[in-house]
């Protein structure tokens, strides 16, 4: 049932963003996989008018949280001398990846208010 809950609020961001081409919802990488959307994140590409900083502070503003994908471990203070083998994907993704409210608690209200604010969003970055 929760995951339920779960997998209709990712379909529901991937109809949100689904003409947007400056934003990806993450998901499943194709039908052998079936996600649990535990969290449910998207990111936002380099080149668009703007970043998940920008739709992360216009949710806050009505009390909505959202945050950064995590920081990786290479980049973390404690682990600043210790050896980092890898590409940039990482870095990547806490730049441009920011988690949306994913709760299985999580009403139709509060579902149509979080839509309504994203929507308002893109609206004003001129993407609807």
């Amino acid at each position: 049932k929760h995951i339920g809950y779960r997998r209709e609020l990712n379909q529901l961001y991937q109809s949100i963003f689904k003409n947007i081409d400056a934003v990806s919802v993450l998901t499943e990488p194709n039908e052998d996989y079936f996600s649990n959307h535990w969290l449910s994140s998207i990111k936002v590409d380099k080149s668009a008018n703007f970043t998940r900083e920008d739709l992360r502070l216009f949710l806050w503003d009505d009390n909505i949280e959202s945050r950064p994908l995590w920081k990786p471990m290479h980049m973390q203070p404690v682990f600043k001398d210790a050896p980092y083998y890898g590409e940039t994907m990482a870095e990547e993704l806490f730049d441009t990846g920011l988690c949306l409210p994913s709760g299985s608690n999580l009403t139709a209200e509060d579902r149509d208010r979080i839509s309504n604010k994203i929507h308002s969003f893109l609206k004003t970055y001129g993407h609807i």
